[in-house]
């Protein structure tokens, strides 16, 4: 069963320099083996989906490196995602921007790590899920771990891999969606994109329930 959301109180001058695997290892400890890490990419975009990654590190073969995705270049998450596919067992799922208007922007992100945790080909006995919220029907034990991607090697390493899976779906829909720019700022409310959708309208990866849309 799932835990409720943590009540972490740890204050951001407590975090670490970069993650570890301090606590993957405590649980291992306690004899609770593997623990799957899990991030989601791309909630604030006003288009394409929200990316969901799950991963379980070998501890025995952690690429060395890894940290919270929004604090590496492109290039190098690019490098990192490679060795983690390599070393680790990964998954990843999605929620589309039409069913991120249905349920709205946190449902659909926690549905989607979730179904990524679902998808592992091991069965964690736990999952640390970035945020402040354990996704809900989670078939092992949750723990919401604040800054997650900043704290825990798992986390980061999911961070990186629903990062560059995003990425690269957005930079696809670049050759679909014409116009927008999307294979460079990934669906995100730059100046740019909302000048594409003052000029073009939306298309149908827009978010059309985000409030910039709403009135399109």
């Amino acid at each position: 069963m799932s835990r409720p959301a943590s009540s972490d109180s740890r204050l951001l001058f407590d975090l670490p320099d970069g993650p570890d695997f301090s606590m993957e290892l405590a649980a291992r400890g306690r004899g609770i083996w593997p623990v799957a890490g899990t991030d989601e990419a791309g909630r604030g975009p006003l288009a394409g989906p929200v990316v969901a990654a799950a991963v379980v590190l070998d501890p025995n073969n952690i690429p060395p490196g890894l940290h919270d995705s929004k604090q590496l270049s492109a290039a190098r998450r690019e490098a990192l995602f490679a060795l983690i596919m390599q070393s680790a067992f990964v998954s990843v799922a999605s929620s589309s921007s039409r069913r991120i208007d249905v349920i709205d922007i946190r449902k659909a992100s926690l549905d989607a790590m979730r179904r990524a945790v679902a998808g592992l080909e091991v069965a964690p006995q736990l999952v640390l899920a970035d945020g402040r919220d354990v996704p809900p029907g989670l078939a092992c034990e949750g723990r919401a771990v604040v800054k997650g991607d900043a704290r825990s090697l798992s986390v980061a390493a999911a961070s990186i891999v629903a990062k560059v899976m995003r990425d690269r779906m957005m930079a696809r829909a670049d050759t679909t969606f014409p116009g927008y720019g999307f294979a460079v700022h990934a669906g995100y409310a730059t100046q740019v994109h909302r000048s594409a959708i003052e000029a073009i309208g939306p298309c149908r990866l827009h978010r059309m329930s985000f409030r910039p849309l709403r009135q399109a």
